[in-house]
């Protein structure tokens, strides 16, 4: 299966160098690009690529602001993977609640971008390393010391069935649906199909937006799970 790839970035040169490294799998082929956040949303529209790279400071409109765009107009939807040098904990919290699968710096290595387009098209979350440990920190720098009374819970958390909470549980710790699937004693397609439906019921756009909502809501899951079937 080849994976089709629209690169978006301000930089003619940027464009280049990941037309040419992508050029070296099989299973990865570029079929546009875009210079500014405007003309990434109709090169969506027109191509319908599986994953799109985004930059975040481009002309026009940002890559943030594109991703909405882009989800709203193109089904089935494609991956979002953020490519920036800048990984300010600004713009990684807006670029996943506005639905990006995944968060990267232009540092990454050749193998770990591949890397990253393969699990996103799978319908896995990536985040960088650094990116990961600092969401991690301020999630858990967010937590007061006393519980307050919980907050209503996500709605669609209620909807889970209770091996979808389990899953959702496995997501929020990060794991891949290959580790759902260990974790649980599944099959790996058992738990991608499973990893679906929550997307359904809690109208996340990502993994990652699933686990945020698992996060969030966690004071409050328990309850909430009482009335699952």
């Amino acid at each position: 299966m080849t994976i089709t790839v629209l690169i978006a970035d301000d930089h003619a040169a940027v464009r280049a160098g990941l037309g040419a490294l992508l050029d070296e799998p099989d299973d990865i082929l570029v079929i546009a690009e875009a210079a500014d956040g405007e003309a990434v949303v109709a090169q969506a529209v027109r191509h319908r690529p599986d994953v799109v790279l985004l930059d975040v400071q481009m002309p026009r409109a940002s890559g943030i602001d594109a991703i909405p765009a882009i989800l709203a107009a193109v089904t089935p939807p494609p991956s979002i993977i953020m490519l920036t040098t800048f990984a300010l904990d600004r713009y990684v919290d807006e670029a996943l609640a506005a639905g990006a699968n995944a968060f990267l710096v232009k540092t990454v290595s050749a193998a770990g971008l591949v890397d990253a387009i393969r699990r996103v098209h799978a319908g896995e979350a990536v985040l960088a390393p650094e990116v990961t440990r600092r969401v991690l920190e301020r999630l858990a720098a967010a937590r007061p010391p006393v519980v307050p009374a919980p907050a209503p819970a996500h709605p669609g958390l209620a909807t889970l069935t209770p091996r979808e909470r389990e899953v959702l549980e496995q997501l929020r710790e990060g794991l891949s649906n290959a580790g759902i699937a260990t974790a649980l004693g599944l099959s790996e397609a058992t738990a991608r199909t499973h990893v679906s439906r929550i997307l359904v019921k809690l109208d996340a756009r990502s993994r990652v937006q699933a686990a945020l909502i698992a996060e969030r809501a966690a004071p409050g899951a328990d309850s909430s799970a009482s009335s699952s079937s």
